[in-house]
């Protein structure tokens, strides 16, 4: 890269050809023959002070460029990897570092609202899961200049975690800081059996927020993983350790709005999904823009078949997961 305070030669006054050729000899003697100062001063017969002010001044001049090449970076590489691996219009990578997951998880959250705050309108319809990752991008959200925007929540409540992470109070905390409105929905996010759930989908508030979530010009979700200690609904007790073993027994890499899915993003036939209240996963296809907010190498396989089910319009990871992520697809084009 040129230095961007030498302009090209070309757009300098006209140096006189004498003098040019003078700093440019001076020049090869200190950047390309390695001469010191005083080496050079004794050579040309001028004082070493002088050779000093020239070299500054051929740099000024344009007689002598600098260029610097700088090492790829990392993040950069693994976010274009990723982006021409799997066809995902954006990927943000955040270098993990000695970080511990909970704060990775914070830094992710605070590119992801960056993210989103470059991406609201006027007006927008902005719908949010329950996650962790989501709870740290709200953390993060500074004020913006969108007007009129609507907050609602993907899928019913969850009642026994913690509330700042559960939909109706992110829902909340999430308008605020929008200085806009938040929808509540009047139902949990798994209930007994399918019986139920169809009794509920038929009142009149729920099935109106549904309809009002499905259409969201933004999303902004988790992925869950089926690693015991990060799998949300294990912790929260909503599902067995038993249940998790078959879930992934059965192909089970990961979960977006309580739905499980295989490695290539297919959701799986599971008893489960017939207990859910929500948008359903096929259902982000139908949203103009979805953010994924996920990290640690843990979930590279849940990511992964996240991308591959193309739910996303946007990822923001860590540059673990995202390693993760290509050598489990390198990998699977070797066999």
């Amino acid at each position: 890269m040129v230095s961007p305070d030498i302009p090209p030669l070309h757009d300098l006054p006209e140096l006189d050809e004498d003098k040019h050729r003078f700093l440019a000899d001076m020049a090869v003697l200190y950047y390309e023959e390695n001469l010191t100062q005083a080496e050079i001063a004794e050579r040309m017969g001028i004082s070493r002070t002088s050779i000093s002010r020239l070299l500054r001044e051929a740099r000024d001049l344009g007689v002598v460029q600098i260029f610097i090449k700088r090492p790829p970076d990392r993040t950069d590489m693994l976010a274009t990897a990723l982006k021409n691996t799997f066809r995902i219009a954006e990927v943000y990578v955040v270098p993990a570092g000695n970080r511990g997951y909970s704060q990775m998880v914070e830094a992710l959250g605070s590119v992801a609202a960056d993210v989103l705050q470059h991406k609201l309108t006027d007006n927008a319809v902005l719908g949010i899961a329950w996650s962790t990752g989501v709870y740290q991008v709200i953390r993060a959200l500074q004020n913006t200049r969108s007007v009129g925007v609507t907050v609602t929540q993907l899928t019913g409540t969850i009642s026994n975690v913690n509330p700042l992470l559960d939909g109706p109070d992110l829902a909340r905390w999430l308008a605020q800081r929008l200085e806009g409105r938040y929808l509540y929905m009047p139902a949990p996010l798994i209930v007994q059996d399918e019986h139920v759930r169809d009794v509920l989908l038929t009142d009149k508030t729920i099935a109106e927020r549904l309809e009002i979530a499905r259409s969201a010009d933004i999303a902004l979700v988790g992925i869950g993983t089926v690693f015991p200690p990060l799998c949300s609904l294990l912790q929260s007790g909503y599902i067995t350790e038993d249940e998790l073993k078959e879930f992934a027994e059965r192909g089970a890499v990961g979960d977006i709005l309580a739905t499980f899915y295989d490695s290539e993003g297919s959701p799986l036939d599971l008893p489960l999904h017939r207990r859910l209240i929500g948008v359903a996963l096929e259902e982000l296809h139908n949203i103009r823009y979805v953010i994924g907010v996920a990290g640690g190498r843990e979930k590279a396989e849940a990511i992964m078949g996240a991308l591959r089910g193309r739910y996303l319009h946007c990822l923001v990871t860590d540059d673990q997961a995202a390693a993760g992520i290509l050598e489990l697809a390198a990998n699977e084009e070797t066999l």
